[in-house]
């Protein structure tokens, strides 16, 4: 066998594997396992992977995100953001009808999840709307439509208003080269 086959052969298995796998996944699967309906045409799907449109479960968790440092995020991993538009005392949010499709409300319904921050930070307010939204130290959250997959930072200072919040509710203002340094003590 010549050098050249035995490379190919390896990149022919690894591309039927993966044809193979395509096609046994056809769908999604429901609750319990059950067949789901088929993603939208044109959907990307990484099995595993949250649904971005699916509602988390309401609550929040602290997180490093590789890009920007601490942070917090919704039960599925997505980003959570606070906008300086927005009243702490009393909480209030100002992002309402057209704003709340691109940045959505962190819904506060039911049992809120909090993971590895100070719970007494963690409250509702009631929106507009009659819905309740969480809060962080007073700071309305939100979800950036825009971001796609979990740990997505799409939102990082969009119109000098938009910030994935802290653990502790301020704001991220730093790069990932910054906060890493000041942890650090470079």
């Amino acid at each position: 066998m010549n050098p050249v086959s035995r490379s190919v052969v390896p990149l022919t298995l690894s591309l039927a594997a993966l044809t193979l796998t395509a096609a046994c996944t056809t769908g999604t699967a429901g609750p319990n396992g059950s067949p789901g309906t088929a993603p939208a045409a044109g959907a990307a799907e990484i099995p595993g992977m949250p649904d971005p449109a699916a509602e988390a479960a309401p609550g929040v968790t602290a997180a490093i995100l590789f890009d920007l440092g601490p942070t917090v995020t919704d039960t599925n991993g997505f980003t959570l953001y606070r906008y300086d538009k927005d009243s702490v005392n009393p909480p209030r949010s100002k992002c309402t009808e057209a704003c709340s499709r691109t940045w959505i409300p962190a819904k506060a319904d039911g049992d809120l999840v909090v993971t590895g921050l100070d719970r007494a930070l963690v409250g509702t307010v009631t929106r507009d709307d009659g819905t309740r939204q969480l809060t962080l130290a007073g700071w309305p959250l939100y979800r950036n439509a825009g971001d796609a997959m979990p740990g997505n930072t799409g939102g990082q200072g969009v119109d000098d208003a938009w910030f994935p919040a802290r653990p502790d509710g301020t704001k991220v203002l730093l790069t990932a080269d910054t906060w890493q340094a000041d942890d650090l003590g470079i």
